[in-house]
Protein backbone atom coordinates (compact mmCIF):
# COMPACT_ATOMS: atom_id res chain seq x y z
CA UNK A 1 0.00 0.00 0.00
CA UNK A 2 1.27 3.31 -0.61
CA UNK A 3 1.83 5.76 1.69
CA UNK A 4 -1.13 8.71 1.93
CA UNK A 5 -0.47 12.18 0.93
CA UNK A 6 -1.18 15.31 3.12
CA UNK A 7 -2.19 18.87 1.23
CA UNK A 8 1.38 20.56 0.53
CA UNK A 9 2.06 17.12 -1.40
CA UNK A 10 3.97 15.13 0.84
CA UNK A 11 4.12 11.92 3.19
CA UNK A 12 1.32 12.06 5.58
CA UNK A 13 2.30 12.77 8.90
CA UNK A 14 1.20 11.40 11.96
CA UNK A 15 -1.68 13.51 13.88
CA UNK A 16 -1.62 12.05 17.35
CA UNK A 17 -1.58 8.99 19.20
CA UNK A 18 -2.43 10.42 22.23
CA UNK A 19 -5.81 10.57 22.42
CA UNK A 20 -5.89 7.84 19.35
CA UNK A 21 -7.32 9.49 16.60
CA UNK A 22 -8.17 9.11 12.78
CA UNK A 23 -11.34 7.35 11.57
CA UNK A 24 -9.11 4.38 11.74
CA UNK A 25 -7.54 5.03 14.85
CA UNK A 26 -4.21 4.73 13.44
CA UNK A 27 -3.02 8.43 14.86
CA UNK A 28 -3.15 9.63 11.27
CA UNK A 29 -6.01 11.19 9.16
CA UNK A 30 -6.12 8.80 6.61
CA UNK A 31 -9.19 8.46 5.08
CA UNK A 32 -11.06 5.52 2.30
CA UNK A 33 -14.76 4.27 0.78
CA UNK A 34 -15.88 3.47 3.92
CA UNK A 35 -15.15 7.28 6.43
CA UNK A 36 -18.32 8.95 4.72
CA UNK A 37 -17.40 11.93 7.16
CA UNK A 38 -14.02 12.62 5.62
CA UNK A 39 -12.06 12.64 9.22
CA UNK A 40 -9.29 14.42 7.15
CA UNK A 41 -8.18 17.40 8.73
CA UNK A 42 -5.78 17.10 11.53
CA UNK A 43 -6.48 19.80 14.03
CA UNK A 44 -5.02 21.28 17.45
CA UNK A 45 -8.73 21.73 19.27
CA UNK A 46 -9.48 24.76 20.87
CA UNK A 47 -12.20 26.03 23.78
CA UNK A 48 -14.41 27.87 21.75
CA UNK A 49 -14.21 25.14 19.05
CA UNK A 50 -15.39 22.44 21.32
CA UNK A 51 -17.84 25.11 22.84
CA UNK A 52 -19.21 25.25 18.96
CA UNK A 53 -18.94 21.71 18.41
CA UNK A 54 -21.27 20.50 21.39
CA UNK A 55 -23.81 23.54 20.75
CA UNK A 56 -23.95 21.94 17.27
CA UNK A 57 -24.86 18.44 19.13
CA UNK A 58 -21.46 16.77 18.96
CA UNK A 59 -20.08 16.87 22.19
CA UNK A 60 -16.27 16.02 21.84
CA UNK A 61 -15.41 16.64 25.92
CA UNK A 62 -17.10 13.61 27.08
CA UNK A 63 -15.33 10.45 27.19
CA UNK A 64 -16.97 7.53 25.76
CA UNK A 65 -15.03 4.61 26.62
CA UNK A 66 -17.00 2.26 24.49
CA UNK A 67 -15.80 4.18 21.40
CA UNK A 68 -12.39 4.19 23.08
CA UNK A 69 -12.73 7.74 22.94
CA UNK A 70 -11.18 9.85 26.20
CA UNK A 71 -13.02 12.92 25.48
CA UNK A 72 -11.07 16.12 24.50
CA UNK A 73 -9.54 18.90 25.63
CA UNK A 74 -7.76 22.53 24.19
CA UNK A 75 -4.91 21.60 22.87
CA UNK A 76 -5.40 17.87 22.16
CA UNK A 77 -4.78 16.83 18.14
CA UNK A 78 -7.63 15.26 16.12
CA UNK A 79 -8.83 14.32 13.05
CA UNK A 80 -11.71 15.96 12.36
CA UNK A 81 -14.52 16.21 9.60
CA UNK A 82 -13.15 18.49 7.06
CA UNK A 83 -17.34 19.58 6.59
CA UNK A 84 -17.07 20.27 10.17
CA UNK A 85 -13.77 22.33 9.63
CA UNK A 86 -15.34 24.21 7.40
CA UNK A 87 -18.79 25.07 9.17
CA UNK A 88 -16.32 26.29 12.03
CA UNK A 89 -14.50 28.77 10.01
CA UNK A 90 -17.43 30.27 8.97
CA UNK A 91 -18.75 31.03 12.58
CA UNK A 92 -15.19 31.77 13.11
CA UNK A 93 -14.71 29.29 15.79
CA UNK A 94 -12.31 26.83 13.50
CA UNK A 95 -9.13 25.51 15.22
CA UNK A 96 -5.60 25.54 14.20
CA UNK A 97 -4.94 23.13 11.64
CA UNK A 98 -1.67 20.29 11.13
CA UNK A 99 -1.15 20.88 7.23
CA UNK A 100 1.34 17.97 7.39
CA UNK A 101 -0.94 15.86 9.00
CA UNK A 102 -3.97 16.88 7.01
CA UNK A 103 -5.06 14.69 4.41
CA UNK A 104 -5.04 15.69 0.21
CA UNK A 105 -8.65 14.55 0.27
CA UNK A 106 -9.82 17.22 2.59
CA UNK A 107 -9.07 19.91 -0.59
CA UNK A 108 -12.14 18.27 -1.94
CA UNK A 109 -14.74 20.22 0.43
CA UNK A 110 -11.77 22.73 2.14
CA UNK A 111 -9.89 24.96 -0.07
CA UNK A 112 -6.07 24.41 0.59
CA UNK A 113 -5.93 28.50 1.20
CA UNK A 114 -8.82 28.23 3.88
CA UNK A 115 -6.52 25.76 5.84
CA UNK A 116 -3.34 27.65 5.89
CA UNK A 117 -5.06 30.67 6.98
CA UNK A 118 -5.83 28.28 10.22
CA UNK A 119 -2.51 26.41 10.25
CA UNK A 120 0.35 26.31 12.80
CA UNK A 121 3.69 27.43 12.27
CA UNK A 122 5.25 24.74 14.32
CA UNK A 123 3.82 21.61 13.92
CA UNK A 124 4.30 20.34 17.24
CA UNK A 125 2.48 22.45 18.94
Amino acid sequence: MEPSVNVLGGRLEPCSKDPITGFYRNGCCDTGPEDGGSHTVCVIVTAEFLAMSAYLGNDLTTPRPEFLFPGLKPGDRWCLCAARFLQAAQEYAAPRVVLEATHARALSIVPLELLRAHAVTDPQG
